[in-house]
């Protein structure tokens, strides 16, 4: 058993530093002597050892008061993964003086970009993403599925030299995924398709949306015109391969509304890819998007067979 002053001889310690240490819980005293003194065994020296390590490298008081008994190898992963995570951030805000001080004339847009991005970091991106998912999925397990394989591709990751261009794109993403009126435009939209997605086979939509990529894509490459004849059996076919995915009867009904699901598509949505590809660094539109804009505009210009 040490006493306060012995442990302060052998650790090199002053007794002020171990008392705080005490009186903050990460390391509390064994016991105390009849006068009152603080005692403390050869495990507390060996634990002291510990905290003024991770003390000395960055870790916070509470960080350490809440590693209880933890395995060390643990308490330094944790620590490396705050330290990147501040790295990275440091690396953002570096990247924004750059390009402003790069203008002859920074602006208050430049300093509220500044504010937006220490608040924003990736794992902010992260939980808001899942708290948008969660929102718009509101218990259908349809849905909630299909986030399930979109939540990586959600929150993409921002470069470690990011343009102005791509820090605009993440921050203006972040608004985009809290605000409220989109994603309860989101909800509504397909509301009947979600719900009858629960009584799907999902494997088989998802062949028949294949399908139909490959015909739009395919008319695409070929510079068939949305509102040309040429169209219209591609359109055909590719409307069928919908009724079939969704099991729903090919009829001037199904037609009408694959068409009213286009016309209510919420544009926002496109412009969220679109953030993503331009954070990656990627050229927008990817076909996928095209092909989609050329069957919306086929359905406008033609209707059913039957009519």
């Amino acid at each position: 058993m040490y006493t306060i002053g012995q442990l302060s001889r052998l650790s090199g310690l002053p007794v002020k530093t171990i008392r705080f240490y005490s009186d903050s819980g990460v390391l509390p005293e064994y016991e105390r002597t009849p006068a009152g003194y603080r005692l403390y065994r050869e495990e507390d020296r060996a634990r002291l050892e510990v905290i003024r390590t991770l003390r000395e490298i960055g870790v916070d008081l509470s960080t350490i008061r809440g590693l209880g008994d933890r395995d060390l190898r643990d308490v330094l992963t944790l620590h490396l993964e705050a330290v990147e995570t501040r790295l990275r951030s440091l690396q953002r805000t570096r990247a924004v003086l750059r390009a402003t001080l790069d203008r002859t004339d920074p602006t208050d847009e430049d300093l509220r970009r500044l504010n937006a991005l220490g608040r924003y970091g990736a794992a902010e991106m992260r939980r808001l993403a899942n708290d948008f998912a969660d929102d718009v999925a509101s218990g259908n397990a349809a849905l909630d599925e299909w986030f399930a394989c979109l939540r990586e591709a959600m929150v993409p990751d921002l470069p470690d030299e990011p343009t102005i261009e791509q820090l605009d794109a993440w921050l203006e993403l972040t608004e985009l995924l809290a605000t409220d009126d989109y994603r309860e435009s989101l909800r509504g939209q397909g509301s009947d398709f979600w719900d009858d997605a629960n009584e799907m086979d999902l494997a088989a939509w998802q062949q028949a949306s294949a399908r139909v990529m490959e015909e739009a894509t395919a008319a695409l490459r070929a510079g068939v015109e949305p509102d040309s004849p040429a169209a219209a059996p591609i359109l055909a076919r590719i409307v069928a391969l919908n009724a079939e995915g969704r099991r729903q009867p090919y009829d001037a009904a199904f037609w009408r509304t694959l068409r009213k699901e286009y016309d209510e598509h919420d544009p926002r949505s496109h412009r969220y890819w679109e953030l993503i590809y331009t954070i990656r660094g990627l050229q927008w539109p990817p076909e996928q998007v095209t092909a989609h804009r050329w069957i919306g505009d086929a359905l406008r210009r033609h209707d059913h067979p039957a009519g």
